[in-house]
């Protein structure tokens, strides 16, 4: 028999959750709201009995996992009436919880890898914490839960995944949409499994407790299906389920069971719990709401006037002096940690970044499998817990199976539970074409990263020492993608020899570089970044030669978000714009600063976008350098322009 306090625990979400459906009824809730009725002892069970320093991470449905741990229940019930006192301000309501070491997320799916990246956060430092990452069966269809279950067992984290089985994946029955055995799914990856059922909850307690206890001694992972019902629906909204089924399971229902056999005891529990439901309400909805401005408020400093600098010329190429940046980085603090497929010696990655690393950090430098999604959610729970991971992705091109991880998890941590963490994952890849690795191999997708709130996106160059860029990549509290071109990873640092031009730095925490006729007015500003700089200064005596058209370079470091003051600078006295990207020119780079500069400019100039044909780039030689932009082609197409 579970204790009192158990009971009421079970009681006081069962209520606040009917009372949530109540107010959501009555338009005092904004949003959705999924129930957890008839599952909540699967959250007294598990979340109910950790400890204050564990964590969990749930979907969701965790209004039960949450009050279970935090014990928070004005905090829950402000939240979803979007106040400010509310657990995140009424920012992320229902689905989107954080309060101490309780966090959740509605991606299905997306919440294992960042558990077991907090798990790994633990282990790494010794801490004896555990966690526990709630997921339900409709949440087994997501290929993201395998990619983690194989790390957590791979690096042996102390986690304990609890996939709670209501028999539907919303309105899907179970065996509509799940081939094989839940237990031995997890089985598979040598993973300890237990099976429990809210039918039972005597058994289910204890069985909780086992799970929990083995997890925290042999500090390795542990899986456990809870077989379980919701008696409510999916949502809000509609049931599509046999009413009969519903009757079924709602007899088994412990609560409903106890209300017959001690009605005595039920009623005053349940009196007590209800009362304290309503009164916590009432308390909560005269309550202020955040302020939008408080909600919107920046988050880094206004940028101040830059300083010009002469380029300084490295004879080293920008690879080596990645790689000499990130062992100066690994060897300043324990916490900052180097992930990613092939990166531990002799190999040190594919293009040799972290060539050497892992001999002197063996603790730090962690190769991965072929799991970029879930990588990428490691790291995000490694930045959780108060490291600074980098995440280097092989190709740029396979980024795109980690943009879950980016959009819905990294970037939206800080806002979505009102600023109460940070995430400043890192994660660095090579992009470009010219080495003929055709079409899945040779993309350069910043068009997808640069649209992405609250993530700085930075593109290496081979004008500026990379140790500068990076350092500033570090000062960052907040998701950073860093681009390098592969052509330019054998390349020296500096100014290539253009005859009557000048080049200097702008001491801007991510650089500018300006390249400027050196006696005479620019006639055409142009704008680019990474590594397309070399191939467009190489065009500048094409375009005096051919068409006697000067230009004002502009080479960004810092391509989202964009300091505009240079750019419109200098268009204000060329009146041509060109912005040079690699990539394809459709929606893009180029179409994104041409627009900005005119809505900040208000008069009129000339423009004109350059990238790469779109289609996919082929490996042939000849096929390549007529698709991807060259200095033939950026000559030809200025100067056809404005010759």
């Amino acid at each position: 028999m579970p204790s009192n306090d158990q009971i009421k625990e079970a009681l006081l979400i069962r209520n606040i959750e009917n009372i949530f459906l109540e107010l959501f009824s009555q338009g005092k809730l904004n949003g959705t709201v999924h129930t957890s009725v008839g599952q909540e002892f699967s959250a007294v069970a598990f979340a109910g009995q950790l400890r204050e320093t564990d964590f969990v991470f749930s979907n969701h449905r965790c209004h039960g996992h949450y009050l279970s741990f935090t014990k928070d229940p004005k905090g829950l019930i402000a939240e979803l009436l979007g106040k400010k006192s509310g657990s995140c301000g009424g920012v992320g309501s229902s689905q989107h919880l954080k309060h101490g070491n309780f966090f959740s997320n509605g991606v299905q799916g997306g919440i294992t890898p960042v558990g077991a990246g907090l798990a790994l956060a633990n282990k790494l430092r010794g801490s004896g914490h555990i966690g526990v990452v709630f997921i339900g069966d409709g949440t087994l269809g997501e290929g993201v839960v395998y990619e983690a279950l194989n790390l957590i067992s791979l690096w042996n984290l102390p986690l304990l995944v609890v996939c709670e089985n209501n028999l539907y994946a919303q309105s899907t029955k179970l065996e509509d949409n799940l081939a094989g055995d839940i237990r031995k799914r997890a089985e598979s990856f040598g993973i300890s499994s237990f099976e429990s059922t809210t039918d039972d909850v005597d058994a289910l307690l204890e069985d909780a407790r086992t799970s929990i206890d083995l997890v925290r001694l042999q500090r390795s992972p542990v899986f456990h299906l809870v077989n379980t019902y919701r008696l409510n629906s999916h949502s809000k909204g509609d049931d599509n389920r046999d009413p009969k089924e519903i009757e079924r399971f709602r007899q088994r229902d412990f609560l409903v069971l106890l209300e017959a056999s001690d009605p005595e005891l039920y009623s005053s529990l349940q009196e007590a719990s209800l009362g304290q439901t309503r009164a916590l309400v009432a308390s909560v909805e005269a309550e202020e709401q955040l302020a939008i401005e408080d909600y919107l408020k920046p988050i880094g400093l206004p940028a101040s006037e830059p300083l010009w600098s002469p380029l300084e010329t490295i004879s080293d190429r920008q690879v080596t002096l990645i790689n000499r940046f990130f062992y100066s980085w690994l060897q300043e603090s324990s916490e900052n940690v180097f992930l990613g497929e092939d990166v531990l010696s002799p190999y040190g990655g594919a293009f040799k970044v972290a060539n050497g690393l892992s001999e002197s950090f063996p603790q730090q430098v962690l190769s991965t499998p072929i799991s970029e999604a879930a990588v990428t959610g490691i790291a995000n729970g490694l930045a959780l817990g108060g490291f600074r991971p980098t995440v280097e992705i092989m190709f740029g091109d396979f980024i795109t199976l980690a943009l879950d991880q980016i959009i819905n998890h990294a970037s939206k941590f800080f806002h979505m539970y009102n600023r109460q963490v940070r995430c400043p994952i890192v994660i660095r890849t090579p992009m470009g074409g010219g080495r003929g690795y055709g079409p899945t191999h040779s993309q350069t997708l910043d068009r997808f990263l640069i649209g992405i709130d609250n993530v700085t996106t930075v593109a290496l160059n081979t004008l500026v020492n990379p140790e500068i860029i990076y350092r500033a990549v570090f000062k960052q509290e907040h998701p950073v993608i860093v681009i390098e071109n592969k052509v330019d990873y054998g390349k020296t640092i500096g100014m290539p020899g253009v005859k009557k031009y000048t080049a200097k730095m702008s001491s801007d925490l991510f650089p500018v570089v300006r390249i400027t006729p050196e006696s005479s007015r620019a006639t055409v500003t142009i704008v680019t970044y990474g590594g397309m700089a070399g191939i467009v200064l190489d065009s500048l005596q094409l375009l005096f030669n051919n068409y006697d058209l000067k230009c004002d370079v502009l080479v960004l470091s810092c391509i989202n978000p964009i300091d505009y003051r240079s750019i419109i600078e200098s268009v204000s006295v060329t009146k041509r714009l060109v912005v040079i990207e690699e990539g394809s020119k459709i929606g893009g780079f180029a179409s994104e600063i041409i627009s900005s500069v005119a809505e900040l400019m208000h008069v009129p100039f000339e423009t004109l976008k350059i990238g790469a044909e779109p289609v996919p780039i082929p490996s042939a030689r000849h096929l390549e350098d007529k698709v991807l932009p060259t200095r033939i082609t950026i000559s030809n197409s200025i100067g056809l322009r404005f010759g």
